[in-house]
Formats: C-alpha cells, sequence, structure tokens
C-alpha cells in the first residue's frame, strides 16, 4: 500500500489523486496492455474498480478500458484500438467524471466505516462499490430499531461537518501501532508490505486503505442508506448511494 511504482511504472495517483492528464512514455505494448513509464490510473485495489481513459499520441486516440496488475501496471486497451509502439510519448488522460465519482464513493464508505465502527463496534467484512453505489458487509449481531435512519443521519452528519481527509505513508510498525488501524474483519496488509499507506477523516476514520479520495467529507456529497440487507447470523450489508 506504500509503494509508489509498479514493476517499471511510477504510480502518480498515490501522491496526486486530482491529476488527471500526463505525458508519458510507452515501454511495452501489446493487445493483452500497455505499460507507461508513468500512470495515474487506479489499477484497482480495495473494492474501487480500475480507471478508465485514453491516451492520445501523433493524432491517434486509444480507449483503455481497464488496467492489471502484475508485474507491470497494463492498461488494457478496448477492443481493435491502435497500440503506440514502445518509446511513444503519449497523453493520457483519465474518464474525470467516472474518476471523480468513484473517489467520492470511496470516502462514502470509510464515513460509513467509521460511523459503524463508532456507534455499533462493527468491523467490516467485505465490500464492493461502482460510481455513486456500494455496498459494504459488517459483522453486526443486531440491527437496533432505527439502525438505517441512525446511520444515514450520523453519516450526513459527518459529511455537513467537512472533516478533513489526509493521506500518508508510514513504516509498517509505527502504522500498526496506531489503534484501530485495520477497521476490516481479518487483516489484508500482506506482510511484504513494509510502508503503509493511511487514510484519515479527521477525527472519525484512520484506516489502511490503497484507493483514491476526496479532500474532504463535504466533497463527498449526501449519503443514501439505501438498503440493509441480512447476509446470514450475524452479518449484515448495507447498500448506498451517493448524491448531490
Amino acid at each position: 500500500m506504500g509503494t509508489d511504482a509498479l514493476g517499471r511504472t511510477e504510480r502518480l495517483e498515490l501522491a496526486d489523486q486530482n491529476l488527471r492528464d500526463w505525458e508519458a512514455v510507452v515501454l511495452a505494448s501489446s493487445p493483452d496492455g500497455i505499460v507507461l513509464d508513468r500512470s495515474a490510473f487506479y489499477p484497482g485495489g480495495g473494492g474501487q474498480p480500475a480507471d478508465e481513459g485514453t491516451l492520445l499520441w501523433q493524432g491517434v486516440e486509444t480507449r483503455i478500458a481497464g488496467v492489471r496488475k502484475g508485474d507491470d501496471l497494463y492498461l488494457i486497451p478496448a477492443e481493435d484500438e491502435p497500440l503506440p509502439v514502445p518509446g511513444t510519448v503519449v497523453r493520457a488522460a483519465l474518464a474525470d467524471d467516472r474518476r471523480s465519482a468513484l473517489m467520492r464513493t470511496h470516502s462514502a464508505l470509510h464515513v460509513l466505516c467509521g460511523v459503524v465502527f463508532r456507534d455499533f463496534g462493527a468491523l467490516v467484512t467485505g465490500g464492493n462499490m461502482e460510481p455513486l453505489v456500494a455496498r459494504m458487509d459488517f459483522n453486526l449481531t443486531e440491527v437496533p430499531p432505527g439502525f438505517k435512519e441512525a446511520v444515514e443521519a450520523a453519516c450526513n452528519s459527518e459529511v455537513t461537518a467537512d472533516r478533513r481527509i489526509d493521506i500518508r505513508v508510514l513504516p509498517r510498525a509505527e502504522a500498526f501501532a496506531i489503534p484501530d488501524i485495520i477497521r476490516t474483519a481479518t487483516n489484508l496488509v500482506p506482510e511484504s508490505v513494509q510502508e503503509v499507506r493511511i487514510v484519515d477523516i479527521v477525527g472519525l476514520d484512520c484506516q489502511a486503505d490503497g484507493g483514491t479520495h476526496v479532500a474532504s467529507t463535504k466533497q463527498i456529497g449526501r449519503i443514501r442508506v439505501a438498503k440493509i440487507e441480512n447476509k446470514g447470523k450475524g452479518f449484515r450489508r448495507l447498500r448506498i448511494a451517493v448524491e448531490e
């Protein structure tokens, strides 16, 4: 979570989540993936889908439909798109509306996680998101009367509070010394990760996370708890929508 490169690609989005276009050099290219020397395409992880976008080069546009992590960071071209050869200088651009919506959604899930942990002591057992809709699962044994309304009101109170969202990278030992830094029922940070990226909604939620986020809770918009589902004994799924 703390590395600023994947294979030969410098990961620009970890330092600047608002970066939407940049220049890069193609290192490798095939229908299975294009490798750049520097990229702000989020490759997916932690429930957040990969970015989409375009590469512009020599008057040609290549649509990027996804990203794959391997020994390098591979940008997946849409079917039958033209491929720039290695050494080509390209102008890369993210699909801005999609990335911005995913940032709002991911931050909304952290608000939800912080509220449910603070008010009900429940840990996360799973989660997933698409732009402006998401779900999060909790090891919640009981759902008290008015739970849905109380969680929604508390989440939107945190949005209105305009809490700052800070991101920093810490050595593993220092990160794990922070109380409750892991908000999932199972620690998902591999032992091999020696630098841990921390996302801190100041005063509410601080946890290890590799995704992209807005700068403050007010930028999320309104959080609506759309549905609560029973996923078996002691487990509840909360579905949310992020609105203007």
